[in-house]
């Protein structure tokens, strides 16, 4: 198990930060587990039927909650408090059900015991709650292929084991579902003298997966064609933190990103071209104008909007296949999309790019 400077292990380290060092938002030592951007109108509803408790105790680093999931199961990974799982309690409504998974007890006390104040708040009660690891899904009582959609809010990076994080929900998702989650990324490998410290991997920093192995270690789990749905440059606003970083090089930068991994064994390791076309019916609810699928695919309705043959598995063969009409089939080949290429994907990482103006996760 990976270790911290003092030879604790990372799990004990990052227990102890959330659990006792922090014991509120305001506690944070730098902005990246903080949203730079206001939510939508809906979650702004969700969250004021949430308890003062959880919002307080909340350290995430941004929305990570998908279009269309009522009556779907959705978990989360590293729930803390609750938040996001009593936003997507709201969402998913009486015929669906939310899991959450914390391994520090402080955090899921706070979610475990306002559990009734929500479910009176909502209505009904569709929420349950595990302490563990969330490299061990395995070992919880969730049943392998159960679980429609996945999200996590800025907690893998604080994994020691990102390939187990990722595994068991390959193994828990069922076929069509998928990983929904903000995250943070590195420009490059981040060296062991900054992994090992202890703040800055618990403010979700040196923990960061440089954005290629993160690519490389989603397909060897099974996710074939990870897709980025926006990303922002993370600015640490804290001199001291800042000054550990830049000591190393001033050129390793950090990216908090949002990303969907699809449980289809189908894709291809690239986009690929089959001449097919899909149009958008306008149907999916808040999406009325267009559905973005990716930072890459935003489809207006009505419009024929040309895609790769990954990118019509990913609405033909998942929840949203109601919602489009498909054009063409597989049956030949015209070679590879233009642009399907292995630069950083980041758009934030030019000057005045990117999805937000530097801050936290999404």
């Amino acid at each position: 198990m990976a270790t911290t400077s003092n030879g604790t292990s990372t799990h004990e380290d990052v227990s102890e930060y959330y659990g006792k060092i922090l014991s509120a938002t305001e506690d944070l030592k730098t902005n990246a587990c903080c949203t730079s951007a206001a939510p939508p109108d809906h979650i702004i509803q969700c969250l004021k039927n949430i308890h003062s408790d959880v919002i307080g105790k909340y350290y995430g680093c941004g929305l990570c909650i998908p279009d269309l999931i009522e009556g779907l199961t959705v978990l989360d990974l590293g729930c803390g408090s609750g938040r996001d799982v009593y936003i997507a309690s709201q969402m998913v409504g009486s015929t669906g059900k939310v899991i959450g998974v914390d391994m520090t007890e402080e955090q899921l006390d706070v979610a475990k015991r306002t559990q009734d104040y929500h479910a009176e708040k909502f209505g009904y009660a569709n929420t349950e709650f595990h302490l563990g690891y969330i490299e061990k899904l395995s070992e919880l009582n969730i049943e392998p292929g159960s679980v429609d959609v996945i999200i996590s809010n800025c907690v893998i990076n604080l994994s020691p084991d990102k390939e187990a994080v990722l595994a068991d929900c390959y193994k828990l998702l069922k076929p069509g579902g998928e990983v929904y989650f903000s995250d943070v990324y590195a420009s490059s490998r981040v060296p062991q003298s900054l992994a090992r410290d202890k703040v800055l991997w618990g403010e979700c920093i040196s923990g960061a997966l440089y954005w290629n192995d993160f690519h490389n270690l989603s397909k060897k789990v099974g996710f074939l064609d990870p897709r980025l749905v926006e990303d922002s440059v993370i600015t640490v606003s804290n001199k001291a933190q800042e000054e550990k970083i830049q000591s190393y090089s001033p050129n390793l930068r950090f990216f908090s990103a949002t990303y969907r991994l699809f449980k289809i064994p189908e894709l291809e390791s690239h986009c690929e071209d089959y001449g097919q076309a899909v149009i958008y019916k306008g149907t999916i609810p808040r999406c009325g104008g267009a559905f973005k699928l990716d930072d890459h695919h935003v489809i207006e309705t009505g419009k024929v909007f040309p895609v790769c043959g990954n990118t019509w598995r990913m609405l033909a063969d998942t929840r949203f296949k109601d919602h489009f009409e498909f054009i063409g089939n597989f049956d030949r080949h015209y070679g590879i999309f233009e642009g399907c290429g292995t630069s950083l994907p980041y758009a934030s990482a030019s000057e005045g790019g990117g999805s937000s103006k530097g801050g936290g996760c999404c």
